[in-house]
């Protein structure tokens, strides 16, 4: 049936079921819900970042998945990233053959979804909620005035993007973001965490496109019908937790 639907109505009908799954997700608003949902992007995008890499490894997805079930019972997942680095710093030091590379997907997408769960830990479901509204404003924002205004290039890497899409995506992100953020933060704290959190998801889509370009791929997958993979979703999530963990444990 999927086959008869244009790439438009694919891509519409998923976006509504996904974002009825993620609402319903943020409504129950429960830590280990969160988790499990979390985890399932996790395993996907962890996946498709293998990928993007070129790398094959069965032990990896076993101690990714290790990684993940550590990070529900360990009270600051931020820190898993470290035990990660030094774990993997000494098999480099003691097996001369090991594959270095192996530690990308660590990185990428690994590092970035453990500040999903951080967010949710740490700040609450307005948080997460904050979150998704500022990066989808950012997208719907540079999407719409890029097609009205947009003249000049943003990025080689990005050809399709503007700069004038940019600037007005994360003006507008920061403009009704910053009163979702109301909730946690003063409005000047909530203005700039919501400014940088805008910021960084432009670059983090930025980033994905430069990984497929390597790959030589249009899409990390095909697990989301006109969507693509997972991590062609939530590719400007990955820098944009990060950024709003950090900025609000700086700011408030």
């Amino acid at each position: 049936m999927s086959k008869n639907l244009t790439s438009l109505q694919q891509r519409t009908l998923t976006g509504i079921g996904l974002l009825l799954l993620v609402g319903t997700i943020l409504w129950l608003d429960n830590f280990f819900v969160m988790w499990s949902f979390l985890g399932i992007i996790y395993i996907f995008a962890f996946y498709e970042a293998m990928k993007l890499f070129k790398l094959v490894s069965p032990s990896a997805y076993f101690w990714a998945v290790l990684l993940w079930i550590f990070a529900y019972v360990y009270p600051n997942p931020d820190d898993l990233f470290f035990l990660v680095a030094i774990i993997f710093g000494s098999a480099i030091a003691y097996l001369h053959n090991f594959d270095k590379r192996l530690i990308l997907p660590f990185l990428y997408p690994i590092s970035g979804i453990l500040f999903f769960l951080i967010l949710y830990k740490d700040f609450g479901v307005q948080a997460m909620l904050w979150l998704l509204i500022t990066i989808t404003l950012t997208d719907t924002g540079a999407y719409f005035i890029g097609k009205a205004l947009g003249k000049t290039k943003f990025s080689d890497t990005s050809p399709n993007k503007t700069l004038e899409g940019v600037f007005g995506g994360i003006i507008i992100a920061s403009i009704f973001g910053t009163y979702i953020g109301l909730e946690i933060a003063p409005f000047w704290v909530a203005l700039i965490v919501t400014f940088m959190t805008a910021t960084s998801s432009v670059f983090g889509d930025l980033f994905e496109s430069y990984l497929k370009r390597e790959a030589g791929v249009k899409d990390s997958g095909d697990i989301l019908p006109g969507h693509g993979g997972m991590l062609d979703r939530i590719d400007g999530y990955l820098f944009a937790a990060p950024m709003m963990v950090i900025a609000l444990r700086a700011f408030l």
